[in-house]
């Protein structure tokens, strides 16, 4: 077993044990003023980004790290990267201390971000390749199958030699991620891996981290605002909001919670009087009537519907998991303010 592979099967990738982190933030009013009183007293206060949290994450899992913007999420990764250190608890990471940053905890994790690029922008992915290897000390062979495998998994055949500056942001998420998985890590933090992307790129993207979990079995943790990614790939949620860890199962488990009803949507040929829809139901747009109910509901929701006449259209769904996620984001807010 390589340096860079997982100690035990058995033993969580992640354990965390009662984890936090604040910072202090300083205050200055604008203008010149307000610099000089900042210069003579400064106003501080401590802020929370992540209240004490419990967390075991098991290898082979692909997790979906949720949440508001400023939700906690980015401290979170940053905890288990090794890039802060924890104001209280203990995080292990593979075994290790993440803070410490030794070589050998550095070597085991993987980081592809969407927003940020690690390979050289006016030479191939190949030369990015080269520098990587020296920089993990790979040897030849090792090197060699890691490269085979990558180019297989993620279908680099034909752009590998081509410089970055070259590829479309699709072919270069790919080679991002080869780059990061090129030395085994059995953990894979992936931060917003398709925005940009135009859909075709991101059916590709997900298929090959889809695929990277199951094939390699590498552990990914992703954090994502496309609910299209994490219905597609996430089989545990992590919902983070205000800093602290609200929701932790599957989306069944999520919905059953927040959205446990079906939704009737009925397209008709004119639009209907207000006075004429079911209750509860709305319009999305003219002649778009929407509707939830509960299993027993059902039925007569959908007999409701129908007596509108003139049917064009008629499905019956879950909850869209943006919807969700809206409902889940407004639930924490309101309880934050509660708490204040």
């Amino acid at each position: 077993m390589s340096p860079a592979q997982s100690p035990s099967s058995t033993e969580p990738v992640i354990r965390a044990s009662s984890l936090s982190k604040s910072y202090r933030r300083h205050h200055q009013d604008p203008g010149i003023r307000g610099a000089l009183r900042a210069f003579v007293g400064r106003r501080t206060e401590h802020h929370q980004a992540l209240a004490p949290l419990d967390l075991e994450i098991a290898p082979g899992e692909f997790v979906g790290l949720l949440g508001p913007n400023g939700a906690g999420k980015t401290t979170l990764v940053k905890l288990c990267c090794g890039l802060v250190r924890p104001t209280g608890g203990t995080v292990r990471v593979l075994g290790h201390e993440p803070a410490r940053r030794r070589a050998e905890f550095l070597q085991s994790i993987g980081v592809v971000f969407g927003q940020k690029s690690m390979l050289w922008w006016d030479v191939p992915t190949a030369d990015s390749m080269l520098v990587h290897r020296a920089m993990y000390a790979l040897d030849g062979p090792t090197y060699r199958r890691r490269l085979g495998e990558l180019t297989e998994v993620l279908d680099l055949h034909e752009v590998l030699d081509v410089p970055v500056r070259h590829l479309s942001l699709g072919e270069r998420m790919r080679c991002e991620l080869a780059l990061s998985l090129l030395h085994s890590p059995p953990l894979l933090f992936a931060d917003e891996p398709s925005i940009g992307l135009d859909v075709t790129a991101k059916l590709a993207l997900r298929s090959m981290l889809a695929r990277t979990n199951r094939v390699l079995g590498t552990t990914i943790v992703l954090t994502s605002h496309d609910m299209d990614d994490v219905e597609a790939l996430c089989r545990r949620i992590l919902l983070i909001s205000g800093g602290h860890l609200t929701f932790d199962g599957d989306l069944a488990g999520l919905r059953a919670r927040l959205a446990p009803r079906r939704q009737i949507r009925a397209v008709l040929d004119h639009p209907p009087r207000t006075e004429d829809l079911p209750a509860g139901a709305g319009l999305d747009g003219s002649q778009t009537v929407v509707l939830e109910a509960t299993e027993e509901e059902l039925e007569g929701a959908v007999a409701a519907v129908l007596a509108l006449g003139g049917l064009r259209d008629l499905s019956v769904q879950e909850v869209d998991l943006d919807v969700v996620m809206d409902r889940a984001y407004t639930e924490q807010a309101g309880a934050g303010r509660q708490e204040r």
